[in-house]
């Protein structure tokens, strides 16, 4: 009886090396119209800190070659195509990759990011990814990318004067910014034949682990304004349907210190 204790023990104890060992890495990738320091305003980059993650960015070296856990935040072009946005993505992390051999990566994307992510491990393959983790994504595209769209179209007759208003209403840098988009809008529309998203949501996917974060209303939030919430659940996705775990959150569309707290159970 002693020496089955002892043995039990053991393996215990081996386990718990092994999971000490295990360095996982996390890639977080923000959305449209955003970047790398999203991560930080919103308050995901402290929740990491304290809950003993490490900026790979700022200790690479180190990092790689400690037993704790590393994360990374990516700076996209997020107002290129997503196709553009999907290979940047896919060499960052292959150098991520590459100062972490033996670790399994975690991708993390919010809204366009999820997306980003979504296209690069069709497009690339898993290539050491493990788990896909989307924060309010528009999966299912959203129609407020074609709205975004018919704002800053000023063709036709009363081209010119619709652009004044809508200038005058949002501004010329938001009106420029969005101008320039169009390709990545037209990217995140709801799918339809010839459109990235009808394609992308039937091609085969990883085996890989997949969690939807879908933003709910409750008693005084709205919910998302700018993603419908089946739009955010990989779920709906027909080659998806079945295989992704679905989070619930009460809150809007940006990201939020309550973010943090999630992503740090998640990963």
């Amino acid at each position: 009886m002693k020496n089955r204790y002892l043995s039990l023990l053991a393996l215990v104890l081996l386990a718990t090396q092994l999971q000490v060992a295990r360095a996982d890495v996390a890639v977080l990738v923000h959305g449209y119209m955003s970047d790398a320091g999203t991560w930080y305003f919103n308050g995901i980059d402290a929740h990491l800190r304290h809950a003993g993650w490490r900026n790979g960015a700022e200790n690479t070296g180190e990092a790689a070659a400690s037993n704790t856990h590393t994360y990374y935040t990516i700076q996209l072009p997020s107002l290129a195509p997503a196709i553009v946005q999907s290979d940047w993505l896919h060499s960052t992390v292959e150098s991520i990759r590459k100062a972490h051999p033996r670790e399994k990566i975690t991708l993390v994307g919010h809204s366009a990011g999820g997306v980003v992510s979504r296209l690069m491990l069709v497009r690339h393959g898993s290539t050491g990814i493990e788990h896909l983790i989307t924060l309010a994504a528009p999966h299912l595209g959203t129609e407020r990318a074609i709205q975004a769209l018919d704002a800053t179209d000023n063709s036709g007759l009363f081209g010119m004067f619709k652009e004044w208003l809508v200038r005058d209403a949002v501004g010329n840098g938001t009106y420029e910014t969005v101008r320039h988009s169009r390709a990545i809008l037209m990217d995140l529309a709801p799918p339809r034949p010839g459109s990235m998203l009808y394609w992308l949501n039937s091609q085969p996917h990883p085996e890989i682990t997949y969690t939807s974060v879908v933003r709910t209303g409750g008693y005084a939030v709205p919910g998302d304004m700018l993603v419908p919430s089946f739009s955010q659940d990989m779920n709906q996705v027909p080659v998806l349907r079945g295989k992704s775990e679905v989070i619930l959150s009460a809150q809007g569309h940006e990201l939020s210190p309550m973010d943090g707290r999630l992503i740090v159970e998640l990963l």
